[in-house]
């Protein structure tokens, strides 16, 4: 898919240089991710229309590059009539998703202090945001468009219609909008297992991908994605539960329960 991009660039870190690309994966909207035959970077091309959103992202990947945080780095970006392609560093390692319990267990208090220091990065410094207002507003276009991936529900929703779901948690906007506007953090915006990557060897993080989301935010826009995610990993409810404690006291908190549930029900209903 657009293979046309991935070719013709001279120079370090070109598109084109280095060797084939081999596809990863067909993404959302009939965007391609391609890997390059040494494993080193990254490219993701998307048709025009998909283009400002791609565009954005390569910006938040630029930005958080700059910020001390570990993550990709911007290396090349093409733009044609048709399409567009950003190419990025890979960040090396493993996806957190993809080691067992033990390991993951292991790894948690890194996870921890990378989510802590990424969102004490200074807020008012973040160019881009992903404020609750601008996820409701999404939300309500996706519900509306009957765009909402069931499979993204948690278990007990799925037979629900996607309307009522977002219906339910309007009592909540006023409080959430509130709590947000006190609390804002430059989050990750999909923090989920998948864009966590591991060191193999010390089971630190060693940067976090996928950053199409990235901006100011609640924390628990963050929080609830990761331990609802980290969940499929656990062996069961009592891991779980002691993996959410140990995130809260190394984090510096006390787990809110009905806002992580909130920002929980509400992040499958803002993909569509």
């Amino acid at each position: 898919m657009f293979r046309p991009l991935l070719g013709g660039a001279d120079g370090d870190g070109g598109i084109g240089s280095g060797g084939a690309w081999e596809p990863v994966t067909d993404g959302e909207s009939g965007a391609g991710v391609f890997r390059s035959e040494d494993g080193s970077r990254y490219a993701k091309c998307v048709p025009a229309d998909s283009a400002t959103s791609l565009k954005e992202e390569r910006d938040r990947v630029g930005w958080l590059s700059e910020q001390g945080v570990p993550g990709p780095r911007v290396l090349d970006w093409r733009v044609t009539s048709d399409a567009s392609c950003l190419v990025t560093s890979a960040v090396a390692g493993v996806p957190a998703d993809r080691v067992p319990a033990a390991r993951l267990r292991a790894a948690w208090g890194s996870i921890a202090d990378a989510v802590r220091s990424l969102h004490e990065l200074p807020v008012r410094g973040c160019p881009f945001t992903r404020d609750l207002s601008k996820m409701f507003a999404t939300a309500r276009d996706v519900v509306a468009r009957g765009a909402v991936n069931p499979e993204f529900l948690p278990e007990d929703q799925q037979g629900t219609p996607a309307d009522e779901l977002l219906v339910r948690l309007v009592p909540q906007l006023e409080q959430r909008l509130v709590q947000e506007a006190a609390e804002s953090v430059v989050c990750h915006g999909d923090l989920c297992l998948p864009n966590i990557i591991l060191d193999p060897e010390t089971m630190n993080v060693a940067g976090f991908i996928d950053l199409g989301r990235l901006g100011a935010a609640d924390p628990y826009a963050d929080i609830a994605l990761l331990l609802a995610n980290s969940r499929e990993t656990w062996a069961d409810e009592g891991q779980a539960n002691a993996a959410d404690k140990a995130f809260a006291e190394r984090y510096g908190i006390e787990l809110d329960r009905d806002r992580e549930k909130f920002y929980l029900h509400l992040d499958p209903l803002t993909w569509g």
